[in-house]
């Protein structure tokens, strides 16, 4: 049977309707307090709408090894088959907690790429370190500290070293990193959950006021990150960390060899990618869903790495 090209352009609003249904799906759950309801809807929704789609799709990042997940598991085959061999990144509702609680920049996530394009990464910690477009390559560096890097991206910039904002997951383990960058005099922007979110932030510095990302979190979402970044512009580095012999073996599981690699962001994505995330709360990036009588309203942003286009859709459903 002849290979069948990914065609990301025809592809591309099929995407957006697979994040728009998992946005959807987890609206009535905002604020109810629970985050595996929330995420199960999500879920489901998200994996029904995948498979109408016209594609041979295998889920390399998702919501764990098939064991731990019942839908949306890595490795998991969706589609009709009838279409093109394609990688699926997918986070389908990231910010359980966040739409649980009814705290911000909730979004319903996924990416796709043809078969291979996508680092599979292991469900380790990844350190990440991620800037907008508009800058020469390698002018912040994971082997830079903190306060080296505010410095080095002030002087690109032509500004202050308070005058940058840096993104930083909320957490203890980033406590002395935080005293770092704040003793350059740059200002933080903490945030409790969602890093996929937060390295979007740096490619609209404009619109969110955020410079850089810097931090450890999630290595699957690192690659679901570096695929909106391809699309949008910006430089992103990760390296996997790992905490037990029990992490180091699931990298090695996944086939990496060299553990102490850092990756750019065209080595976590390596082809053209299509990308499509929806607001379930409200956030720098998107508009969370509203909602009127007999309707809900869901903004969507699908870019396209080919092309560097951004699209942003809103969607008002009749419920």
């Amino acid at each position: 049977m002849p290979k069948i090209d990914f065609n990301d352009r025809m592809l591309s609003l099929g995407l957006a309707r697979v994040s728009e249904a998992a946005a959807l799906a987890s609206a009535r759950l905002i604020g109810r307090g629970d985050e595996k309801a929330a995420d199960q809807a999500a879920v489901n929704a998200m994996r029904d709408q995948l498979n109408l789609l016209d594609i041979a799709g295998t889920v390399v990042i998702g919501e764990g090894e098939r064991d731990e997940a019942p839908m949306l598991y890595i490795g998991e085959e969706v589609g009709t088959g009838n279409g093109p061999e394609v990688d699926i990144a997918l986070d389908p509702l990231e910010g359980t907690t966040l739409t649980a609680k009814d705290m911000p920049n909730a979004l319903t996530v996924i990416a796709m790429g043809p078969r291979g394009s996508m680092l599979h990464a292991p469900d380790v910690y990844m350190d990440k370190l991620a800037i907008g477009p508009g800058y020469r390559n390698g002018i912040v560096t994971m082997d830079m500290s903190p306060a080296e890097r505010v410095n080095a991206l002030a002087a690109a910039k032509g500004c202050s070293t308070q005058d940058i904002t840096v993104c930083v997951l909320e957490r203890p383990r980033h406590e002395e990193m935080l005293a770092e960058i704040r003793g350059t005099g740059a200002a933080v922007r903490l945030i409790t959950d969602g890093d996929v979110a937060g390295i979007i932030h740096c490619a609209e510095a404009a619109t969110t006021g955020i410079d850089m990302y810097m931090g450890s979190g999630g290595a699957p979402e690192g690659v679901l990150a570096a695929a909106a970044l391809k699309c949008m512009g910006g430089q992103m580095y990760g390296r996997l960390t790992f905490r037990n012999d029990d992490e180091r073996g699931r990298a090695t599981k996944a086939g990496i060899t060299n553990l102490d690699r850092v990756y750019t962001r065209d080595d976590l994505v390596t082809d053209d990618v299509i990308f499509a995330a929806t607001g379930v709360t409200d956030g720098s990036i998107l508009a969370g869903i509203k909602r009127e009588v007999g309707y809900l309203t869901a903004e969507t942003i699908l870019m396209r790495s080919k092309t560097g286009s951004v699209r942003r859709m809103v969607y008002r459903n009749p419920t």
